[in-house]
């Protein structure tokens, strides 16, 4: 775990340090893997998923192999390569930044279309509740669920995981298939965010206004009617607008117009900020219990 840790740590350096490494988050590669993995278009509705899956067991065994050479060392760099690569894709620090700095309305709208999950969904208005939403939404798909698969399952997760969500929800991949496929790939997508989304819920809970939070989710499955067990993870945009709201409400973000979307996009990075130095901290808790005895 401690150097699950690491690799998570030196990926956040790295993106922080020198932001134009994102641009070597090129999975162009993966379009020309996916037509050749096709083949013919009357294929079964789970082929797509065959690719994710692959990649993988590939990682699975890799990281095997370079387990048992000098210690360890080429693993723990193949899993800290392999995670950058997966983290994004894009960075959403630096997104969400352009949107802030935009020196005028049409580059600032230009700027937040980045911001939005699925290249497939109308433009993103600059409304605070669609900014608030779709910003919790990349997070969990560019940060969170990578994260999760990443300390559950090593590079594979991770590769796993970002190759899912580009086929499941990115245009340039969407093409490739039938209705049927793109349903089981959507599908599948939202059983990986499935676990993320929850814990992304529950630390939002810790690091906002819990009783906000916890209430707004109670009202949207009353609301809904389908139980918390299910694939509906539109409950997160829910508990991101109450969560936001109450902490730019509570003045924490030194502002406290809930109504200017500006300011609640500014507050949600602060909010996913103390998210992920949570999940860090719950991360390196085996290890420091592991070291204290």
């Amino acid at each position: 775990m401690a150097q699950t840790l690491l690799a998570i740590v030196l990926v956040l350096l790295a993106g922080h340090a020198v932001p134009e490494l994102a641009r070597w988050r090129d999975f162009s590669w993966l379009q020309g893997w996916n037509a050749q993995w096709l083949g013919d278009t009357r294929t079964s509705r789970y082929r797509p998923l065959l690719l994710p899956l692959v990649l993988v067991l590939l990682c699975l065994v890799l990281q095997a192999l370079l387990s048992q050479v000098l210690f360890g060392l080429p693993a723990f760099a193949f899993a800290t390569i392999v995670l950058f690569f997966a983290w994004g894709p894009g960075d959403l620090e630096a997104d969400i930044q352009a949107v802030l700095k935009a020196p005028d309305s049409d580059r600032r709208h230009a700027a937040l279309q980045a911001l939005r999950p699925d290249t497939n969904s109308e433009p993103l208005p600059l409304e605070p509740v669609a900014v608030v939403e779709a910003v919790f939404a990349s997070a969990l798909s560019r940060w969170f669920g990578v994260l999760f698969w990443f300390v559950l399952l090593g590079p594979g997760g991770a590769l796993g995981y970002r190759a899912v969500q580009l086929l499941a929800r990115r245009s340039a991949f969407r093409e490739s298939f039938d209705a049927d496929q793109l349903e089981a790939l959507e599908r599948t997508a939202r059983i990986l965010d499935w676990v993320p989304a929850h814990l992304l819920a529950f630390t939002l809970a810790l690091v906002s206004d819990f009783d906000a939070v916890m209430g707004t989710w109670r009202q949207y499955h009353a609301a809904h009617g389908r139980g918390y067990f299910t694939l509906d993870l539109g409950f997160l945009g829910a508990l991101a607008r109450a969560g936001v709201d109450a902490d730019v409400e509570a003045g924490d973000g030194y502002a406290q117009d809930v109504g200017d979307p500006l300011v609640e996009l500014a507050d949600a990075r602060t909010v996913l900020r103390r998210v992920l130095v949570v999940w860090l901290v719950l991360i390196a808790l085996p290890a420091l219990l592991l070291v204290g005895r």
